[in-house]
C-alpha cells in the first residue's frame, strides 16, 4: 500500500512534463514547465506530433508557398534530483522525423521528402525558490506555492544534414535557450510565464554546400493559464510570443526578423498511479515570417522508479 501511495505521489508531481521536440525556435508551448516533482524520479516519455501548413522553420532559404506535412517520434528520459540544494530535473529527448514539403523556387514548383532524425535536445531545469529537493512522502503533503525556476536547453548538431539540400531534418549548428519561468498556483489556478532567448553558432556548411549562414537571437516568451480537474488531470490555455532571428547568408540578409505568436491549449490526465497522457493542440496566431502550420501532438508518460 506505501508503494502504490509512493507511485501515485510521483505520478501527480510529474503529469507537468511536455516533450517539445519541434525544431523552429520560440515555437515550444509548455504549460506548467516548472512544477516540481518528487526527487529521485526517474521516467520516460514517448511523443507523437504532426504538424501541416507551412511548416518550414529556415526563412533564408529561396522558397515560397511551402505546403508540408510533418510527423515526429519523440523518445525522452528524465530524471529529478537535488543540485546545490535546488530541486532539479534533466530532460534529454530523441526525434525522429518524416514528412513531405512542396514549394516554389523562382518559377518552378518543387517536392522534396526526408525521414531520419533530427537534432536531439537536452534540458536541465532548476527550481531557484520555492520547492526544495523532497522525497515523494514529503512532496505529497507540501504547501503550494509561487515557484521561480530557471532552464537552459542545448539542441545538438547531429540530426541528418546535407549541405546540398535545402530542406533538411538537422541544422548543422548548436542552438542554447536560456530560460527564467515563473508559476503562481491559485486554488485550482496555476497561472505561468516564461522568458528566454534562443542562440545560435554558425552553420558553415549551408546550401548549396560552402555558404555561412548566421542567424541572430530569438527572444521567446510565453504564458499559460492551466485549470485543475478532478483526478489529478487538468486543462491549459497557452500562448506565445517571439521575435528576433533575422538571417545572413555570405554577410547578406537572407530574411527578415521573426515578429510571431501561436495558441494552443493542453489536456493531461493520469493513466493509472504511474502513467499520464497529455494531448495538445497549437496554431499560428499572427506569423511575419515563416511557421504558419498547425499542430497536433500527444505524450504518455511512465515512471520507471
Amino acid at each position: 500500500m506505501a508503494r502504490a501511495r509512493r507511485s501515485l505521489k510521483v505520478v501527480v508531481g510529474l503529469t507537468a512534463v511536455l516533450v517539445s521536440v519541434g525544431s523552429a525556435s520560440g515555437q515550444e508551448l509548455e504549460p506548467r514547465a516548472y512544477s516540481p516533482s518528487p526527487s529521485g524520479t526517474t521516467f520516460v516519455v514517448v511523443s507523437a506530433t504532426r504538424s501541416g501548413g507551412g511548416v518550414f522553420t529556415d526563412a533564408s532559404a529561396p522558397l515560397t508557398d511551402v505546403d508540408a506535412e510533418v510527423g515526429i517520434l519523440g523518445l525522452a528520459a528524465g530524471h529529478t534530483f537535488p543540485l546545490f540544494g535546488k530541486s532539479a530535473m534533466v530532460l534529454g529527448v530523441v526525434p525522429v522525423t518524416w514528412g513531405q514539403a512542396t514549394g516554389q523556387i523562382g518559377e518552378d514548383r518543387r517536392e522534396a521528402s526526408r525521414r531520419g532524425l533530427a537534432d536531439p535536445r537536452v534540458r536541465l531545469s532548476v527550481i531557484l525558490s520555492g520547492s526544495p529537493p523532497v522525497s515523494a512522502e514529503a512532496f505529497a503533503v507540501r504547501k503550494r506555492g509561487p515557484i521561480v525556476g530557471a532552464s537552459l536547453t542545448v539542441v545538438m548538431p547531429i540530426g541528418q544534414y546535407d549541405s546540398t539540400k535545402l530542406v533538411n531534418l538537422g541544422s548543422n549548428r548548436w542552438s542554447f535557450k536560456p530560460e527564467i519561468g515563473i508559476s503562481v498556483p491559485a486554488g485550482r489556478w496555476t497561472f505561468d510565464g516564461y522568458a528566454g532567448v534562443w542562440w545560435f553558432t554558425d552553420n558553415d556548411s549551408y546550401f548549396p554546400g560552402a555558404s555561412h549562414r548566421h542567424q541572430d537571437a530569438v527572444v521567446a516568451i510565453q504564458g499559460h493559464v492551466s485549470y485543475t480537474l478532478g483526478r489529478r488531470a487538468w486543462i491549459a490555455a497557452n500562448a506565445t510570443w517571439y521575435a528576433g532571428g533575422e538571417m545572413r547568408v555570405n554577410g547578406m540578409k537572407a530574411a527578415d526578423p521573426y515578429r510571431n505568436s501561436r495558441l494552443g491549449a493542453t489536456w493531461a490526465m493520469p493513466l493509472g498511479t504511474r502513467q499520464s497522457l497529455k494531448v495538445a493542440y497549437s496554431a499560428g496566431a499572427a506569423t511575419r515570417v515563416g511557421a504558419n502550420f498547425k499542430t497536433i501532438s500527444g505524450a504518455w508518460q511512465i515512471v520507471i522508479f
